[in-house]
């Protein structure tokens, strides 16, 4: 069974729920978890997990469920994952913490796109699957909303240290989500009487003193300006001493942020950035955007008109062609697994090329000494054979690397220097790409 992985793309927001809540661990477990599956199984729309895994995939069902625990059961905690084979991509993993800790079930649930959440019943039965576990399973605090939102709000530590916001976890109301479960603790740190005021779509309070609170009817239309409005009531309510007005602004700057941008890349590197944009995170991809449509790649300057070519220098041309093409073959070496289009030195494998070497962050995570004595020398001659194979090049072969030329149209090109210039760094990978060089050199072949 291969499974949607909901993190494979990071090009469309989800929505995530956090729950953690009490349980009795001295009760069987068929018998305790058996009102969490049941809620699970009537109030999943639509996102049901179909594959259940803990040492092993197994399809959904009551025994699969009990025999994953098992298998997976430690000491202090046991935790197996959920699935699903088809759109929408699920990630569910479902969590106990056993004792001498203090007995606790959590659920972190990813149920990607966000725009599966569009109608208003899905969203009401994700509510009330919600409503159910809090009923039964006594929270802290729990919350579901935009993935992306919740990363821009700083969630989960809200401006915090790490080891502060372990220790402290959700203690005030450092943001109000579309969902929120807030327990007893927080419901009298507010006051019940300000926490059942508060103005919002949905407010109900359950006999173990934790209240439900959801600002909007849907969640996938939480950044237009009514959900923001409602949000920001919301939160100002609860927290008096914040500043409406400071609350909303706040919120309509983050949907700024997370509006869609339309990709207007530099044409010869159009290819390459759209791949950098699909390795950048969906709450920052709009942002990212912008910043590669202002960018434009520098002029490549590593050429001379050809009548001012240098001239060889080598006492045998054959051999000084047969080491650029050997140094070209260890490139090829290096990369044949992961860049596969190496193989046909073309204009693409250059992209694929430029690709792997950002993704890589290759110039920082390799030793300098060996960048500079072999990926340098392999780049230089491999891009200068895709030179002359495809644009008609031809070498002019020079002792030093560095002055070695590919005499294409009216222009020889330094392959060497792009290569050297190409490795500084990871921004230099792109602003010296391979990409460029053989683009421009393409356009002034004749």
């Amino acid at each position: 069974m291969k499974v949607l992985n909901v993190h494979a793309s990071r090009s469309e927001d989800f929505l995530r729920l956090t729950f953690d809540g009490a349980f009795d661990p001295h009760v069987a477990w068929e018998s305790e978890l058996e009102p969490f599956f049941l809620a699970l199984e009537e109030y999943a729309d639509g996102w049901m997990p179909d594959v259940v895994k803990g040492k092993r995939q197994r399809k959904y069902a009551r025994t699969a469920i009990w025999k994953s625990l098992a298998e997976e059961r430690q000491e202090r905690r046991a935790a197996i994952g959920f699935y699903r084979t088809k759109w929408p991509a699920l990630d569910m993993t479902f969590r106990l913490w056993l004792p001498p800790l203090p007995p606790e079930l959590g659920a972190t649930v990813s149920v990607k796109p966000l725009s599966f959440f569009s109608e208003p019943e899905r969203c009401q039965k994700f509510v009330e699957l919600v409503r159910a576990w809090a009923y039964r399973y006594p929270v802290s605090h729990a919350m579901a909303h935009s993935a992306d939102d919740a990363q821009l709000a700083g969630s989960p530590r809200f401006g915090r240290d790490q080891q502060t916001s372990i220790q402290d976890g959700f203690d005030r109301i450092y943001e109000v989500s579309w969902l929120n479960v807030f327990g007893p603790k927080l419901v009298e740190t507010v006051g019940r009487e300000r926490m059942l005021s508060t103005p919002a779509w949905r407010v109900e309070e359950f006999p173990n003193g934790s209240v439900l609170l959801v600002t909007w009817p849907t969640v996938a239309d939480f950044a237009t300006q009514e959900a923001r409005l409602a949000q920001a009531r919301a939160h100002a309510h609860l927290r008096p001493d914040l500043d409406f007005d400071t609350v909303l602004r706040t919120l309509h700057e983050r949907s700024a942020l997370l509006a869609p941008v339309e990709p207007r890349f530099h044409p010869d590197m159009a290819s390459l950035l759209s791949r950098v944009v699909d390795r950048t995170a969906s709450y920052d991809r709009p942002r990212r955007i912008a910043e590669l449509n202002a960018w434009q790649p520098p002029e490549p300057d590593e050429w001379r008109p050809a009548d001012s070519a240098l001239p060889p220098d080598v006492d045998d041309l054959e051999r000084a062609l047969e080491h650029y093409s050997t140094l070209a073959e260890h490139l090829v070496a290096l990369l044949h697994i992961q860049v596969p289009s190496v193989f046909e030195a073309t204009p693409d494998s250059l992209t694929d090329a430029d690709f792997y070497f950002w993704r890589e962050e290759f110039p920082t995570s390799r030793l300098r000494e060996a960048i500079d004595e072999r990926a340098v020398p392999a780049i230089g001659a491999y891009l200068g054979e895709v030179l002359v194979h495809n644009l008609g090049g031809r070498w002019i072969p020079r002792q030093n690397l560095m002055e070695a030329q590919v005499l294409v149209g009216t222009r020889v090109w330094f392959p060497f220097v792009r290569a050297q210039r190409y490795m500084r760094s990871r921004q230099a990978l792109l602003d010296y790409s391979l990409t460029h060089l053989y683009r421009v050199a393409e356009r002034h072949r004749g």
